[in-house]
């Protein structure tokens, strides 16, 4: 019966992806397409996140777009067919779907959530349409190999407000002070110094919404400052893999590990 009531809570937990951005860094690749849209393998990153989520039993999904989001939409629009083998009568334009490879039984809302809309602003975009306590939540250009379930179970057992997954990478990103699982201090983008950062994956209990402000709030500016000094903001230290999709090097050392069959997210 325990077991049994796990698995439920997996299944009706909610993934939210930040979709939205310009991505300007690689802009070899987002003049054309949002970044999340890129492709590692013959996938968009976008996917492989997805499957990561998946292969745990989560897979309902609200992708918030923004940058090209009439891309994403098409995407998912045309992704049944796409993968379907199909019978065309050309005389009256009926066709026939004769099988499906893909197999997926995900629900997919991907929403507009706005050109200039900052991370935080996206989620108070969409938080009004979750309707379970906690929800997962994560960027739309990182991939990792953590355990879901052990994030969730982590999460749950603490009761706090939110859950970041915390890991080791350059010093571009946002820097964390963990005492006990607790992170006593949020800074955003310090000097490389190998103390563990901002890894996305979140889970996030519904009342972090009264952390959002407005379109123009940077969730990991105040929210998370706030959420760190509010003693409501906990790590989940992964010590496995973790690489986000920042720059035209990034995407082609993902191809490289993807190509190679050596790519440490790929679960299935």
């Amino acid at each position: 019966m325990f077991i049994f009531f796990v698995a439920l809570i997996i299944i009706i937990m909610k993934v939210v992806i930040l979709a939205g951005g310009l991505g300007s860094r690689l802009s070899e690749e987002t003049v054309l397409k949002p970044k999340p849209m890129v492709e590692i393998g013959s996938d968009p990153i976008l996917l492989h996140i997805m499957k990561i989520y998946a292969k745990y039993g989560f897979n309902d999904f609200i992708i918030c777009g923004g940058y090209k989001a009439e891309m994403i939409q098409e995407y998912f629009k045309n992704f049944y067919l796409k993968n379907a083998d199909i019978e065309f009568n050309l005389n009256n334009g009926n066709f026939n779907i004769l099988s499906n490879k893909s197999q997926l039984n995900w629900n997919v809302r991907v929403m507009d959530t706005g050109l200039e809309t900052m991370t935080g602003g996206r989620l108070k975009k969409v938080i009004n349409v979750i309707d379970d306590e906690n929800f997962l939540f994560t960027y739309g250009d990182g991939l990792s190999d953590i355990n879901i379930v052990n994030l969730v179970d982590f999460h749950t057992n603490h009761k706090k407000l939110a859950t970041l997954t915390a890991v080791y990478a350059p010093g571009r990103f946002g820097a964390l002070k963990i005492y006990n699982n607790q992170i006593e201090n949020f800074n955003e983008k310090p000097m490389g110094d190998g103390a563990k950062i901002n890894g996305g994956f979140f889970v996030l209990n519904r009342n972090v919404i009264d952390y959002l402000d407005d379109d123009q709030t940077i969730f990991e500016a105040k929210p998370l400052e706030k959420l760190a000094a509010d003693g409501e903001l906990m790590a989940f230290e992964h010590e496995g893999f973790w690489h986000a999709m920042d720059t035209l090097r990034d995407k082609n050392y993902l191809n490289d590990l993807w190509n190679a069959d050596n790519a440490p997210w790929k679960l299935d």
